[in-house]
């Protein structure tokens, strides 16, 4: 059997979402099952630590494809020649782009359609390009993979897609994500928070994680509670950073807004680990890492009630509205005030964490792939 993968989201030191989930997967699915043969597609140079196992080919095809006109040539001309060259059983795209003219079987991860709902968080021609082509991916797909219920019944809603041809598999969480000893945090709260606790939030500056409402709250945080709370940003800089810029600028509370920009692996790990809470409000996600990642960690979780999140948390998250800063703030307070409350979080994602392992997402995508062949 010979399974052709989408890799060109493995880039060393920039695994996203969807870089780690093509990574914790793949690296598994390789390994247990030698006698397949897996294609590797990149469209750039690789690292060799994403050549997990013997049974893998690596192959570099351009152009790179970092832009919707390029999307498109690699997707619908590269990818699509080599697929009828090769005629695999199986294209596997786990950032969910598919190869149209392609004539072998293809499965997508289509991880969440945030671009049909709010249209405006990408550039226009991204936005246009998404929209345009992923109603036809889903629709070419012999079968769709995706990482949450509430994305399947969005996808299956919208797109049309008979809802039992969609497989929810969900994330992990990585394996360094883990509690910390009390002197261990003051170490990393010293180095980060001018050695203050701290609210922590972990993603991109995308307008969908809703940074501007998030600073807002935390000012009347600290405006009713006179506390000398930090509130830590981790993430990589979007292309609307200067909009989240001006907004930390007009903050009363600026100094305590902490910025780090984005973090290797191994820092992220302890800065999630020494947070007093997770506060993780986009107004959309089709999963949200981040959120498993504070479990794994023993810390709460503040999170939005839209979309995946509250499936996601489950009763391990305090539950807020992401178009409201008051509601935001409220459960920023309550957490602050309400020690029984935030031990009582931290028990009860001690169980939510065990419905998320990479061996269990692994395992379902494989099943995807089975039940396609």
């Amino acid at each position: 059997m010979q399974i052709v993968v989408n890799t060109r989201l493995l880039l060393k030191n920039k695994l996203d979402g969807i870089g780690w989930f093509s990574y914790q997967t793949l690296k598994r699915m390789t390994q247990n099952n030698p006698d397949v043969h897996f294609v590797f597609l990149f469209d750039r140079d690789y690292d060799d630590e994403f050549i997990f196992s013997d049974n893998i080919t690596p192959l570099v095809l351009g152009p790179q494809a970092r832009h919707p006109f390029l999307y498109y040539a690699w997707f619908h001309m590269s990818v699509k020649n080599l697929l009828n060259r090769m005629n695999p059983d199986l294209f596997l795209s786990p950032d969910g782009f598919l190869s149209p003219g392609a004539k072998c079987k293809q499965l997508p991860v289509i991880h969440d359609i945030n671009f049909l709902h709010n249209p405006k968080d990408l550039k226009p021609l991204t936005s246009k390009y998404y929209n345009h082509f992923f109603p036809k991916y889903a629709k070419l797909a012999t079968r769709i993979a995706t990482v949450s219920e509430y994305s399947k019944a969005d996808i299956s809603k919208n797109y049309q897609i008979d809802a039992n041809k969609i497989d929810v598999v969900y994330n992990g969480i990585n394996e360094g994500f883990a509690p910390l000893s009390e002197p261990s945090q003051q170490i990393i709260r010293d180095k980060f928070s001018q050695g203050k606790p701290y609210f922590l939030f972990v993603g991109s500056q995308s307008p969908r994680k809703n940074l501007n409402r998030l600073i807002a709250a935390f000012d009347l945080f600290k405006e009713q509670t006179q506390s000398d709370y930090k509130l830590v940003l981790v993430g990589a800089v979007y292309s609307s950073e200067g909009d989240v810029k001006r907004v930390i600028d007009k903050s009363k509370f600026k100094n305590d807004i902490i910025f780090t920009g984005r973090q290797p692996q191994e820092e992220l790990e302890k800065i999630m680990a020494s947070a007093f809470a997770l506060t993780f409000v986009p107004y959309f996600e089709g999963f949200g890492i981040p959120i498993v990642e504070a479990l794994q960690c023993e810390i709460p979780v503040i999170c939005s009630r839209t979309t995946s999140m509250p499936e996601i948390a489950g009763e391990a998250g305090l539950l807020v509205n992401p178009y409201e800063v008051t509601s935001i703030s409220d459960g920023m307070i309550e957490l602050f005030h309400n020690s029984k409350l935030r031990n009582q979080l931290i028990e009860k994602g001690k169980t939510q964490k065990d419905c998320f392992s990479w061996d269990k997402s692994a395992d379902l995508l494989w099943k995807s792939i089975t039940k396609c062949l």
